[in-house]
Formats: C-alpha cells, structure tokens, sequence
C-alpha cells in the first residue's frame, strides 16, 4: 500500500509496488496485519476517561470487595469526590448492592458518586445525597431514573477542569491505542452536560469526534437553533426514551421476572418521540433515540411509522436516524427499520457479559425473552445498517472483542459473520455518522489513510504471499482475512493507529 500525504494512492503486489514508486519510504511490518481503523459508534468519553484514571469498579467480586475498593480509593485521594464506575451487583454472591448507610461508613461525610456498571443507576453517599433538595429517592437504595440524574450533575458539577480534561485525553489516548480513530459521542443534559460537551468539543487530539446532543425538541426551528447551539453532528444518540434491563429501568411489555411488581422507565412517550423524530426530518437533521426494552422500542417504531407516513421514506433515510442499543427487536420491527433506511448503533460485548442461558438478561428476562436480544443477524437480514461500539464505559474499548462477541452471540442463530461485524465496526461506523464517501473504512485508492497495524496470531485462512494486499470485507476479494477471533484466540494487538496520514499511535 502507498500513502501520499493524507490518501491511499495505490494498492497491489509487493514487487510492482516497489517498481513503481522506487523513492518512497518503505515501512516493512514484518508480518503486521494492516486493515482499516476502528470506529466506536457510541461512547462517553469524559466517563470513560475518569474510569480509566479513577476507581474502577468492574473488578469488584463481591459487596465487600466493593466497598473495600472504594475505602481504598477515599483514602489514596483524600482531597477529592469519589466517583467511580463498573459495580455489577449481579455477579456477586448475595446479588445485593450496598446501602448508603455501608458507603457512609467508609466514606463519611464526603460525596461519593459510584455509577453501576451499565451507568443507569447509581450509589451515593449522604456526603452528595444532601446537597439535592427535596431528592425524591429511597435514602438506601442505589438511585434511578430522575433522582440519579440529578445526583449525577451534583457529582458532576465537583469535579475541576483538570480532572475533566485529564480523563478526556485518557479515553482517547486509549482510544487510538486500540486502532480506533473516530468515536461517537453521545452526549447531553442527563449525561455531561453542556459545558463537558463544549470543552471536549474544543480538544485537539487526532481522535476524531463525532458528537450527539440528546434533547428532545418540537419544531423544525428549535431543532435548527439547538444544533447551532450545541455544534452537534445530530439530535440523537442517548436521548433516553428507557434505561437499562441491569437497573430495571428498561421499559418493558411485561414485568421482569425478577421484579414482578416492575416494567422500568419511560422518559419519552409516543408523542414526544414523534415529536422530536418529526422537527428534526423536516430540518433533515439526525434525530435518534436510547433504546432497550420492548415497549420503548415499540415506540420509537410508532414514532417512525407516523413520520414515514407523513414525510415518505426517501425523507426519513436521507437523515441518518439512529436508533442506540435496539436490544428487544422484533422480526416486524427489523422489516420495518430496514425498510426505512434507520441505523442500529449496538453493542455486541452487552451479550458477551449478560446473555447466555444463565446471565444477567435471563435473571431479567426469563430464558424466552432473554434469547431474543440484541439480534444482529435478523437486523442484517433485514437489510437494517449496523454500526458498532462499546458504550464505554459501560464496557471495554477494545474492537475486536466487539467483533468477537457479535460473531460469537451466545443466541444460535443471532450471531454475524467476523467480516459483517468487521464492516459495522469499522464502515459502518463512518456511516452511521454521515460520511457516504464510498471509501471511508476501506483501503483502496482514493480512501483516507486512516488504518491500522496489528501485531497477531494466525490468520483464518491462508492467502498467496504475492495476493494484492486491497483489504475487503467481502469474502470473494481473495484477500487477507480477518484474525482468528475464537474464545481462546488472544486478541490481535495494536502496534500502530493512523488517521488521514497521521500517525496518533505507535
């Protein structure tokens, strides 16, 4: 492959590539695989950050671990909040999260702000607890819904610039260290807020960023101002219409099994999603909506089946409406948004940590329901466009545990191929945010030099030596193939990130 300044020029054999440009520098990467970088289609970067070079709580084995790690934390940083992430109560042995009064007792009076693994719910101590008024909450039991939402901005709003910035370049930092080189920021008013928007907005890092704003609006002039407002790519992303099925605040038909007397949250009726998906295609801007449960699913595709009928669907796939997780889709459903032209922005690692017959979702769920979610090959069927991330810091930055897990589904039959999970991992995430280039995610010429280099084991197949090196996702280019990906196979490692002739990694 030859790069000219920011462009792939040229790709071909070895031997006429070096006949052809005998003056350019040569890299040999002896044996280094070298595909198109990664784009993570949904992330937090500022949380991310803070979890990368805060108290990481995904380690935690057991209510006492937990509380041990946090105590270990207050006491290295004695003059800080104590915010934290990745507590996941269903893999300990009681399945009991702690009160506030065991937080308060190794914490004290100083606020602490822990969010639970799938940041849908949150522990707080009374130290932060005190400092909303009137908080409508049980005072022992981690918070939900609107209550956590306004201890999240309390917990926010103490910490300093620095530390901001300083988890920011964190998140990115790793990032470009795991072959990614554009990330999808979903932000909003419920998630960072405007000035952690603003400030990430104003980073030069390489990284590039592709930001949400999740507000709801209800005209076309509102939808206009708020995105000149914000300087986002779109109004969508975690416009929270439901939570999350960890929290019990995923908005369900039905009640957990687990918690018969709940069905979760709706944030967002019918009208309001209309309303929001309405104004934002008559101003040909990118709405888009949070997702999981049945029943908010089902609304959002009310929603789309009212602007549909209105707008046409030329209107409404000319935008690029996302939906983010679409974990409880129907067969119906998946027709429906593929014939429509709307974007699932998923996760493929959620059912690597919480399918399977004896996960989190089956706890949730009950084995039927449970084993219909997240299913990416009946979207595909569907012809519904993938694009996929990690939710960091919901879970890890790496792609290639994201293609793993979509290839891998713990569900037969809802699995993708290694190279459609690729595609959506890499491709789809370009167009996902509005680049419709053709080349973006491919190494041809013609396309931007934004790849990366792996160093890895065997390849799944075996290519000639002298094969022309153009990287493709369609299995008849008689290309290089993709790494092994089996549960046992270690992932590949990045040795270099290059995004548009720029070197951001290695």
């Amino acid at each position: 492959m030859a790069v000219r300044d920011d462009v792939v020029a040229w790709v071909g054999s070895d031997a006429v590539g070096r006949e052809r440009f005998p003056d350019a520098d040569v890299a040999d990467l002896d044996g280094g695989f070298v595909a198109p970088a990664f784009v993570d289609s949904h992330i937090h970067l500022t949380a991310t950050g803070l979890t990368l070079s805060g108290l990481d709580l995904r380690t935690a084995s057991s209510r006492q671990h937990c509380l041990a790690l946090i105590g270990d934390y207050a006491a290295a940083h004695p003059d800080q909040p104590v915010w934290g992430h990745g507590w996941d109560e269903t893999t300990w042995p009681d399945n009991t999260a702690p009160t506030t009064a065991e937080l308060d007792a190794v914490l004290g009076d100083r606020p602490g702000y822990l969010a639970r693994v799938d940041a849908h719910s949150a522990l707080a101590s009374t130290g932060l607890r005190r400092r909303i008024p009137e908080l409508a909450a049980d005072p022992q039991r981690p918070l939900t819904g609107d209550a956590h939402h306004r201890v999240r901005a309390a917990a926010r709003d103490l910490l300093t610039a620095a530390q901001r910035a300083e988890a920011r370049t964190a998140a990115l930092d790793a990032a470009a260290a795991h072959g990614i080189v554009a990330v999808h920021e979903c932000a909003g008013p419920d998630i960072g807020g405007l000035d952690d928007w603003r400030e990430l907005r104003g980073l030069d890092h390489g990284v590039e960023v592709i930001g949400y704003w999740g507000e709801a609006v209800t005209s076309a002039a509102q939808a206009r101002e708020l995105l000149e407002h914000t300087g986002a790519h779109g109004l969508a992303g975690d416009l929270f219409v439901d939570g999350a099925l960890g929290s019990h605040t995923a908005w369900l038909h039905e009640p957990y099994i687990d918690a018969p007397h709940r069905t979760g949250t709706c944030y967002l009726d019918t009208d309001t999603i209309t309303a929001h998906l309405w104004a934002c295609t008559e101003a040909g801007i990118t709405a888009g909506f949070h997702v999981i449960g049945d029943a908010a699913v089902a609304a959002a595709v009310t929603a789309f089946a009212r602007v549909v009928e209105h707008f046409g669907v030329a209107a409404v796939a000319r935008c690029g409406h996302r939906l983010e997780h679409a974990e409880m889709v129907t067969d119906q459903q998946a027709a429906q948004l593929g014939a429509w032209g709307v974007i699932a922005s998923m996760q493929p690692n959620f059912d690597a940590l919480w399918g399977g017959d004896s996960g989190m979702y089956a706890r949730r769920l009950g084995a039927v329901r449970s084993s219909k979610l997240n299913p990416f090959s009946l979207l595909a069927s569907h012809g519904v466009p993938l694009a996929f991330g990690s939710d960091a810091p919901v879970t890890g930055l790496d792609p290639w545990a994201t293609v793993r897990a979509a290839a891998s589904h713990r569900t037969p039959g809802s699995a993708v191929s290694p190279r459609a999970a690729f595609a959506a991992a890499t491709r789809g995430g370009w167009r996902a945010g509005g680049v419709h280039d053709g080349v973006a995610g491919t190494l041809v010429p013609g396309a931007p030099a934004s790849y990366a280099v792996w160093d890895t084991g065997e390849l799944t197949v075996s290519a000639p030596r002298d094969a022309v090196q153009r990287w493709s996702t369609d299995p008849r280019a008689q290309v290089p193939p993709l790494p092994r990906l089996g549960p046992t196979d270690p992932l590949p490692r990045c040795r270099q990130t290059v995004h548009r002739g720029a070197v951001l990694y290695g």
